[in-house]
């Protein structure tokens, strides 16, 4: 199989997931490809529908938990093999592999405003535009214009705003098995020193507020109506409460941490205590945010 596949791709065999994901927890994926080229990644697709494998498709890896036994058949990654810009006056056209945080450098750069409060997400502009992420005020909503995207038999087709449905971290490219491909965004022309201002503000907030220093996948559960996730869990008493190396942050209670050595496990028990313990107390469902896949 993998002689086969490595003669569409770059192909890794039995690779450990934690060298993929922010949270640096993850049992090995059976093949890990890296398509180069929306060719590569159709001939990809279409092998995995031809040999009947089931495949799973990733950006950076930091929204991730992946369990412990790892990910059967293939992983697709679309981080810097699709990360091409295009600035055309005040659009950005993207690969859907570029880090939000370089693009939003790109856009300063082009003294270009509206990426500023997401400039600090550590994802892809792909999942991003997938779960339209957001941070003080700003979502990919809002500066959305149109992505193209492929679907499981390699064909492409294109999104504009008002076929995406955007909610809060929600699309209607969600469950659809589409793979975004690139996006163009609108944004406006600024004062560079007013959009560094902004820039530096919201990472000096990052900074104060969240555990950057230690493996996570970022905020663990979605902002219930009329609650703050964090706030909740840090009145119910958990920041700091750990299963294994797995620990509510002391930092900010919506984290999950690797103290060095968690399991999936781990994560996975100490959410569930999360959950119950807030639902306990407060009635308050919480959902995950994080997304967790494998076995």
């Amino acid at each position: 199989m993998a002689k086969k596949l490595e003669d569409i791709t770059v192909v890794l065999k039995d690779e450990l997931m934690s060298r993929h994901t922010s949270f640096k927890i993850g049992g090995k994926a059976d093949y890990l490809v890296l398509p180069r080229n929306e060719d590569e990644l159709r001939d990809v697709l279409i092998w995995c529908k031809q040999t009947r494998t089931p495949y799973f498709v990733m950006g950076n890896g930091t929204n991730l938990l992946v369990k412990d036994k790892g990910i059967r058949g293939v992983v697709i990654k679309i981080a810097d093999n699709f990360s091409r810009v295009t600035v055309d006056g005040e659009n950005l056209e993207a690969g859907a592999g570029i880090l939000l945080s370089r693009l939003a450098r790109i856009a300063l750069k082009n003294e270009l405003s509206g990426m500023e409060g997401l400039s600090g997400i550590p994802g892809t502009l792909g999942g991003a535009v997938m779960m339209n992420a957001g941070a003080y005020g700003y979502e990919i909503q809002d500066i959305f214009v149109k992505c193209t995207v492929m679907d499981e038999n390699g064909q492409v087709f294109t999104y504009t705003k008002a076929d995406m449905d955007f909610g809060y971290r929600k699309t209607a490219l969600q469950g659809s098995g589409k793979i975004v491909l690139n996006a163009v965004l609108k944004l406006q022309k600024g004062d560079c020193s007013h959009i560094k201002a902004l820039m530096d503000d919201f990472t000096h907030r990052r900074q104060a507020k969240q555990p950057l220093s230690q493996p996570s996948a970022g905020s663990v559960f979605k902002r219930p109506a009329g609650y703050y996730a964090g706030k909740l869990i840090q009145e119910a008493g958990l920041m700091g409460f750990r299963i294994g190396d797995a620990q509510v942050s002391e930092k900010h209670a919506g984290f999950i941490v690797n103290l060095g050595s968690a399991t999936a496990d781990d994560v996975l028990r100490l959410i569930e205590h999360v959950r119950k313990t807030v639902r306990d107390k407060f009635g308050v469902e919480l959902e995950p945010e994080v997304k967790i896949v494998g076995e």
